[in-house]
């Protein structure tokens, strides 16, 4: 089940008023982004895939958090108001290695539960493509994957696994614009501007 884009959007609103942050405009233009890949998709709901865009990081309602906190406040969240389709988003779009992810035990709840789910979860496009326009979305627009990534990197530094991370965000770039018949690029308003551009990295304020 899935909420009307007019609630998703009423959602970020609340969501925006209750931790605000970039990561707002970054979850919309997630969600635009997964719109114009599916619209290009044979096959792919384009209004599915920019309700499940606009709400993967609903769980940073609850405050500056890190990530296995924000997925998984983000799928309790959704599964009580019913919406199962974003849940699982608010799950697996920041595994993108998956089952992979986890050879090592977690040690807080939220991490097992994450676990428990990623491990009984296969990706289906959805996941695969809201997995890519997380890494094609900041909150000024829209960039070339490398330029995502250099950003991350200077907000949290280098981490084992990243790179293996970033190879698979490019096949799954190449999987959907062999799909599509075209680049992912092409349909991103604006990412020749928006890449160009170099915003220093946005940092929670100190309270």
């Amino acid at each position: 089940m899935l909420p009307t884009i007019d609630e998703a959007l009423k959602e970020l609103k609340i969501a925006e008023e209750l931790n605000p942050g970039p990561w707002v405009k970054h979850s919309i233009n997630t969600g635009i982004a997964a719109k114009n890949i599916a619209e290009k998709v044979p096959g792919m709901d384009s209004k599915k895939a920019y309700i499940i865009g606009l709400l993967h990081d609903i769980g940073r309602r609850v405050g500056v958090v890190n990530i296995p906190t924000h997925v998984y406040e983000g799928y309790k969240y959704c599964m009580e108001k019913g919406w199962n389709e974003v849940a699982r988003i608010c799950m697996t779009h920041s595994y993108l290695l998956m089952q992979k992810e986890f050879d090592y035990e977690p040690e807080s709840e939220n991490e097992k539960a994450i676990k428990d789910y990623i491990m009984n979860c296969e990706p289906d496009d959805y996941d695969k493509l809201i997995q890519l326009c997380d890494s094609l979305a900041v909150d000024y627009g829209f960039v070339i994957l490398e330029k995502r990534f250099v950003d991350v990197t200077r907000r949290y530094g280098i981490m084992e696994g990243y790179i293996k991370g970033w190879e698979v965000a490019f096949e799954i770039k190449e999987y959907f614009e062999a799909r599509m018949g075209c680049s992912i690029y092409d349909v991103l308003p604006d990412i020749g501007k928006t890449t160009l551009l170099t915003p220093k990295p946005w940092k929670p304020p100190v309270k």
